[in-house]
């Protein structure tokens, strides 16, 4: 990573551990913090933790990037750090960013944990914040791990002393778990019990999301808030779907890392070809101007009727995840958040991408043409008379 980057970089077990490391290192408390509305909600708990206030940015409605120039005067001027999502790898516009940073004095952080092998300005994402945070369980695939990269090397020993003093032991029941966890997933999917694993989660009560969203539990939340800057507090918010994030990684699961690491540059080639071919799809909105095609993570198509196309997929035996929906200011409110001051374009995006895999772009294609899934309508132009207040388009009934 240091040689991709060309930058300093410490292993941590987890993207949410480095980015809160990297929060608490350069903000202070009650820093107010512009991100995006439509990324996971562990990574707005993780901001609260680090005693901070999240700031909703207005968006780009085809890739969910940060919109700078719809982003007011007044809110530039209040912020202690900026923190990009790069959602599915489509990369957030760093270069004006790191612009606005430097003129305000503050620093601007990457969530690159779907951005590995994405560019912009001709530099890697991850390579134009103080800090940036990138996940190994996502083009990666190990379930595990995560690197914390910085531009100073010299702040290199202070956030691993940072990161190890937060860390719980290496524990063997964790790693044996670790070590069968492919085999039983295999096991899942081979006899297609998917659906059934998922529902016996949820009868049991270990499955920790109803929905897209989990359950914001403000009055805990509230509390939560109240000891902050402090991650044990919001402990129950972090570590959903990733109950090790402070684990010390043990030599099995550091060797299946290194492993999987070494196919990067094949799984990056693979998913290059698989985001050209579902570009090319009528549900597709290319970003114009990108530099070529991203190997992207997730590629998101629009479509009329999310719910359905996703059902066309589950047919095919493709899982649709790493939905954010709905935004996290309609999600969260006032009271945890402020809140985007053009909430349109998100919400369009929240509800209309289907964030599809390229490594399965073939079939998925066959499985919604065969599905008869409509393209999205467009968002609604806020400027023009009699389109929807929340920037949804108009209906077509």
């Amino acid at each position: 990573m240091r040689a991709r980057l060309g930058r300093e970089c410490v292993y941590v077990p987890s993207c949410r551990l480095g980015l809160y490391v990297a929060l608490r290192h350069w903000c202070p408390p009650g820093g107010r913090v512009l991100m995006s509305p439509v990324t996971d909600d562990v990574i707005f708990f993780v901001v609260l933790a680090a005693g901070l206030r999240p700031v909703q940015a207005p968006l780009n409605a085809f890739d969910a990037s940060i919109d700078v120039d719809a982003v007011p005067e007044e809110t530039w001027g209040s912020l202690a750090a900026v923190l990009t999502s790069n959602l599915y790898g489509n990369p957030d516009p760093a270069p004006r960013l790191r612009d606005r940073c430097d003129a305000l004095g503050i620093p601007l952080f990457e969530d690159a944990a779907h951005a590995i092998g994405s560019e912009v300005g001709g530099r890697p994402v991850g390579a134009w914040g103080e800090a940036s945070v990138f996940s190994l369980s996502k083009h990666v695939g190990a379930q595990a791990g995560g690197f914390l990269s910085v531009a100073d090397p010299e702040e290199g020993d202070a956030l691993r002393r940072a990161c190890d003093a937060l860390l719980d032991p290496c524990r063997t029941a964790s790693e044996l778990a670790y070590a069968v966890r492919p085999y039983a997933e295999a096991a899942v999917r081979g006899l297609g019990l998917r659906r059934a694993a998922w529902a016996a989660l949820g009868l049991l009560g270990l499955a920790e999301r109803d929905g897209i969203r989990m359950p914001l539990r403000p009055e805990e939340l509230a509390r939560a808030a109240g000891a902050a800057p402090d991650l044990a507090a919001h402990d129950p918010w972090v570590r959903v779907d990733m109950h090790t994030y402070c684990l010390r990684s043990g030599p099995v699961r550091l060797r299946r890392i290194r492993h999987r690491l070494g196919r990067l540059n094949d799984v990056l080639e693979a998913s290059r070809e698989g985001t050209g071919l579902l570009l090319s799809t009528r549900w597709a909105r290319p970003r114009a101007g990108d530099g070529g095609t991203q190997p992207l993570f997730r590629v998101p198509l629009f479509v009329a009727d999310r719910d359905a196309a996703i059902a066309a997929l589950a047919r095919r035996g493709i899982v649709v995840g790493y939905l954010y929906d709905p935004p996290l200011d309609d999600y969260a409110g006032q009271d945890f958040t402020d809140l985007s001051p053009a909430p349109g374009a998100a919400r369009w995006f929240a509800r209309h991408a289907l964030p599809v895999d390229p490594l399965r772009a073939r079939e998925a294609v066959e499985a919604l043409e065969r599905s008869g899934a409509r393209p999205a309508g467009p968002p609604a132009d806020p400027a023009r008379p009699g389109t929807a207040a929340d920037g949804l388009e108009p209906s077509r009934d």
